[in-house]
């Protein structure tokens, strides 16, 4: 090589970053799928949060179970570690039946809650009791019927926006007159009672139906042994039997003034709120939350209310206490958690319950408030109204197996 030629220089190798994001979907490629989501949860804060534990508790409930079976409720529950598993029967027939293996059941009312804790009691095992919401037993019927039953002088309009009344009382005395065959003090043979074609002087129902309000099982819903309460009242002169031979006889002489069909308490209610419903049934014995959640999701859907369906509340009135009760700790926590709840309180009033603590008020006022602002009527009764007494649990159990021909445990009757 000639001197004065200059030397060759080395070749050098340059080594170029990609772009900040193409490496980052280069790293994500190449991780495994569980180390990309830590890092998305630590980006987001949720790795801070404490992980909970689901507790499924297992439960017996009657009617009541449309609250915890409304998605809302679940999805609340959930947010406090509680899934619900129910298994539906009547409120009577939980109190029956063994619950074993159960952390929670919620009859409908106070006489199977009773029969529960009593016979836990016996066994050295109290239990806890709970009541966050109210729901009165009422006669759900058809305007027609109601207004046929007001120009008799049974019904009376309550009052009511635009002269069509959602809620209507009735004088029990003489409702269950026109069953017995009396009319306006006129008494034919006992055992053949009114029609509804008999005293519809307007030809509005065509209905050749006797005068009888229609209720669930006898042998296993509340709301079907509370309604027999109520006509017992009534017919022994206002006042609860005492003794088991008043009892009997009383119970004897009442059947013929109650009707099951054996239905369930909610599907006695689908039934009214069927199109078939005035035909199958004008006058159905069902819970008040159910007539309002049906008010409720009406006037969301159409935007108005359906006025073709209205309330009887009977002059002789009986408050249902429905009663959760926990048998386990695990149903203590989900007992406590439903009573005290603000969310969950409030979600009972939008699903028509009167919710004893949801805004810290009365029973009733929030519900008050909420049908208010749905401009739905506000349910309201009379202040004449007599409150009925239920015969001691020992004497209603006895009227119930006689009027029902109740089965016992073993399936006998």
């Amino acid at each position: 090589m000639p001197a004065n030629r200059p030397a060759a220089e080395e070749p050098r190798l340059t080594v170029t970053r990609p772009p900040r994001r193409r490496l980052r979907r280069a790293l994500a490629s190449a991780l495994p799928v569980p180390v990309i989501g830590l890092a998305l949860l630590v980006a987001s804060g949720n790795l801070l949060l404490p992980l909970r534990q689901v507790v499924t508790i297992e439960a017996k409930m009657a009617s009541k179970r449309d609250f915890f079976q409304d998605p809302v409720v679940e999805r609340l529950l959930m947010k406090h570690g509680f899934r619900v598993h129910i298994t539906n029967m009547g409120s009577r027939e939980i109190a029956k039946q063994d619950y074993e293996g159960y952390d929670v059941v919620f009859p409908s009312g106070q006489p199977a809650a009773d029969l529960i804790s009593r016979e836990r009691a016996r066994a050295n095992r109290p239990v806890l009791l709970y009541r966050p919401f109210v729901s009165p037993i009422v006669l759900a019927t058809y305007r027609n019927y109601a207004e046929v039953l007001t120009a008799e002088g049974v019904a009376e309009r309550l009052p009511g926006p635009g002269g069509r009344p959602m809620y209507y009382t009735l004088d029990m005395r003489k409702f269950l007159d026109l069953a017995r065959g009396k009319r306006k003090g006129v008494q034919r043979d006992p055992e053949n009672g009114y029609r509804w074609d008999e005293i519809d002087r307007d030809d509005r129902v065509r209905n050749g139906n006797k005068i009888l309000a229609q209720t669930s099982d006898i042998c296993e819903a509340n709301s079907a042994g509370t309604y027999l309460g109520l006509v017992a009242f009534v017919e022994h002169g206002n006042d609860a039997p005492d003794n088991e031979a008043e009892a009997v006889r009383l119970a004897r002489k009442i059947k013929p003034l109650l009707v099951e069909q054996g239905l369930p308490s909610s599907e006695r209610a689908e039934t009214y709120l069927s199109p078939d419903g005035p035909g199958i049934a004008p006058v159905s014995v069902i819970y008040e939350h159910q007539f309002l959640a049906h008010q409720i999701a009406y006037r969301a859907e159409k935007g108005a209310t359906d006025d073709e369906r209205v309330l009887l509340y009977p002059s002789t009135r009986f408050v249902t206490e429905p009663q959760l009760v926990a048998l386990t700790g695990d149903g203590a926590r989900l007992g406590e958690l439903v009573s005290e709840d603000p969310e969950l309180q409030h979600r009972a009033v939008e699903l028509g319950f009167r919710a004893r603590n949801a805004g810290g008020g009365a029973t009733g006022d929030e519900l008050t408030r909420f049908l208010t602002e749905r401009r739905i009527p506000a349910p309201t009764t009379s202040s004449g109204d007599t409150r009925a007494v239920l015969p001691s649990l020992p004497l209603l159990e006895k009227m119930i197996e006689i009027v029902g021909d109740c089965p016992d445990r073993t399936g006998g009757r």
